[in-house]
């Protein structure tokens, strides 16, 4: 029997449309999720102060990023064994993996926690934070990483729940904890006038509020992969066939955030009015990343059920698929970007030049995201037949470690906007290269019999 949620099957029928049926509700909550950052950002700007801004965004985000990206990143990972095992038909085995999954990141989750709690004052004396905004940003980091387990585990049950072919169901709960944050957030900051304190609280109990209803959706799901508190245990097989999936793909996230470190040093030496068009372009250009990030996800829990029910024509039809729907996406998000572009820098900034330098940055870097494209899918299609070591190490070396050397030589002897932004455009091609030239060798596929041997 079916619920009103469930739309598991991404082993029949047609595959575009099965894939933008999907896609859907991942990329509605991804832009929403961006909608409600830009809306705490406000909340916290206008009714805390400039200071606790900084604290929430500034250093503070950088360490999140870092740390919890990874764990997150690994969930993700993690997963594909989950849609695999799923299409394969093996329900006990899905419900096994699951609950292991759910039990592994819940206590990695605490162990994070208890570290991050300890160490959050440390880290951010090592990241020079200013002295105005160091007493508020480890508080904020200390409450935050409180709900640690819970975020993990969170999104652990949402990628388990995509991976079996429910987009829709994650998508409810994201809104539903969008939701709940900002109403706390009006409560605790705006009304109660908690300040940080009450910033770091509405964030970390809207995703146990998230995290609740998930829980519970599977227990009580009358779906084959319904879980029950035994299947909460941990299971050798399990645990390391999802540590092999999940480490490259948090390590991925992890040199992606040293990387933007390294940039955002470059940013830093090029004055206040860059700082500040670097920090805008994140919200004029956001929606692509969403969407992007949406897509790949859709893609790689098709991958995966279908390389597990030993669909590999129809695997391999995806890819093209995919490859086109991207980049049909990418034209129109792209061309939408730069028509509204100088509109919307006038409605999200009063500085003239910082407007001007912004819609310059998107002109560097705009035109350039169809290369983006063959990055996305084809990592999303390596990671669903369970290769996520090799995708690393091209991602890593041809974009993480590319943009450094880059920045340490092209970069310190022009010193310009324009080389700085070039080196997006230069390791996205040098990338695609490495991952076509891997993926039309096609051992990938083979990979996949891994992950369904018991």
């Amino acid at each position: 029997m079916k619920t009103k949620h469930s739309k598991t099957l991404l082993t029949e029928g047609v595959i575009w449309k099965q894939l933008i049926l999907f896609f859907l509700p991942i990329a509605a909550g991804t832009c929403i999720q961006q909608l409600y950052n830009t809306v705490d950002g406000l909340i916290v700007g206008r009714f805390v102060g400039t200071e606790a801004l900084a604290a929430v965004g500034g250093s503070s985000a950088q360490i999140i990023n870092l740390l919890i990206g990874f764990f997150v990143a690994a969930t993700a990972g993690s997963s594909v064994v989950i849609a695999q095992i799923y299409g394969a038909g093996r329900a006990e085995d899905v419900r096994n993996a699951a609950g292991n999954a759910i039990a592994v990141f819940g206590l990695l989750g605490c162990v994070l926690a208890a570290i991050g709690f300890a160490a959050s004052p440390a880290m951010l004396v090592l990241l020079r934070t200013p002295a105005d905004t160091l007493e508020g940003a480890a508080l904020y980091l200390r409450i935050y990483f409180a709900g640690v387990p819970f975020i993990l585990i969170l999104n652990m049950e949402s990628n388990m729940l995509r991976a079996v072919g429910d987009s829709f169901g994650p998508f409810i709960f994201m809104v539903a904890g969008c939701l709940t944050n900002i109403g706390l957030d009006l409560i605790f900051v705006v009304l109660f006038q908690w300040g940080i304190v009450g910033v770091a609280a509405a964030t970390v109990i809207s995703q146990i509020v998230n995290m609740s209803l998930l829980t519970l959706r599977l227990l009580r799901t009358k779906e084959r992969y319904r879980l029950s508190f035994h299947n909460f245990r941990l299971n050798g097989v399990y645990l390391a066939n999802m540590l092999r999936l999940g480490i490259p793909s948090g390590l991925q996230s992890s040199m992606y955030a040293v990387s933007n470190m390294v940039i955002q040093v470059g940013v830093n030496s090029l004055g206040t009015v860059v700082v500040a068009s670097w920090a805008m372009t994140s919200k004029t250009d956001g929606i692509f990343w969403a969407v992007s990030n949406a897509l790949g996800s859709a893609i790689t829990s098709f991958i995966g059920q279908n390389l597990g029910a030993g669909k590999r024509d129809r695997a391999r039809a995806c890819v093209k698929q995919g490859l086109i729907l991207h980049f049909a996406i990418t034209v129109a998000v792209s061309s939408l970007i730069l028509l509204a572009g100088r509109p919307l820098l006038t409605i999200l900034t009063n500085d003239p030049a910082v407007r001007e330098t912004t819609y310059q940055m998107m002109l560097y870097f705009v035109p350039f995201y169809f290369l983006w494209t063959i990055i996305e899918v084809l990592s999303a299609v390596l990671r669903g037949a369970g290769d996520t070591l090799r995708p690393f190490i091209i991602i890593s070396l041809g974009i993480c470690i590319f943009r450094i050397v880059w920045m340490g030589t092209l970069f310190l002897y022009f010193h310009t906007l324009f080389v700085l932004c070039m080196s997006y455009a230069a390791s996205w091609f040098v990338t695609d290269v490495a991952m076509v030239i891997y993926y039309k060798r096609g051992k990938w596929m083979d990979r996949s019999g891994r992950i369904l041997e018991k």
